[in-house]
């Protein structure tokens, strides 16, 4: 008897050259561990490991947040779905597509245009451009800015903000000024400051997940 497996079709865009990496994924492969879908330009990989609570978790490379995103999916969802994408959680636009191979490829040409049309509103041309960039930086967005600074207000009233002052300083007290290329917290005791970058999305979305902000004197970074 000739078992019918299960086949999906996984696809992201490589963050370091801009092409899309496509493979087939069946029921039979994912008694791995670990499966890695690699791109051929060496410069980035999507790690897919297979949890024993029947779970796909999902580890993808992302063009505009320079890092990885996480999702985690069931298994009958893997393979269940003639198409289910999951998208960049700042951008909205879709990183990873899983499903009929049609439809798949399908999803991936229309990501790459509304990837082109952000690049064009940025004023880059092509993916290589944006793919090439080290920083991903984008002009200062109102909501960021404030997004940043509201953590930097929380951070403060958890106590969570370290700078140079000795442990008998019984109240510090921190400044943040907006400048053009970020809000710059300071001590007004000591002098120690860091500037967090808002024009840069790679960079205040890291930040968006700091649970501590060490300030340094003399320094931005």
């Amino acid at each position: 008897m000739v078992l019918d497996a299960k086949n999906t079709t996984l696809a992201y865009r490589c963050p370091k050259c801009g092409a899309a990496v496509m493979s087939g994924v069946n029921m039979f492969s994912l008694t791995a561990d670990m499966l890695k879908l690699k791109c051929s330009c060496g410069g980035s990989e999507l790690v897919l490991v297979n949890g024993k609570d029947a779970k796909v978790r999902l580890t993808v490379p992302c063009m505009l947040c320079g890092g990885g995103h996480h999702f985690t999916l069931s298994r009958s969802l893997f393979f269940g779905k003639d198409l289910f994408c999951m998208p960049c959680p700042y951008t909205d636009i879709n990183l990873c597509c899983v499903g009929d191979e049609n439809y798949v490829k399908a999803e991936m040409s229309r990501s790459e245009l509304a990837l082109l049309e952000l690049l064009e509103q940025n004023g880059l041309t092509d993916l290589s451009e944006l793919a090439g960039s080290e920083d991903h930086a984008f002009p200062t967005d109102p909501q960021v800015r404030d997004i940043v600074m509201f953590v930097i207000h929380d951070l403060d009233a958890e106590g969570k903000i370290k700078c140079h002052c000795t442990d008998d300083v019984a109240e510090r007290q921190y400044d943040a000024d907006i400048e053009n290329e970020g809000i710059r917290v300071t001590c007004r005791a000591c002098g120690a400051s860091r500037l967090i970058p808002t024009d840069s999305s790679l960079a205040a979305h890291d930040f968006l997940h700091c649970d501590s902000l060490d300030l340094t004197v003399g320094q931005d970074d």
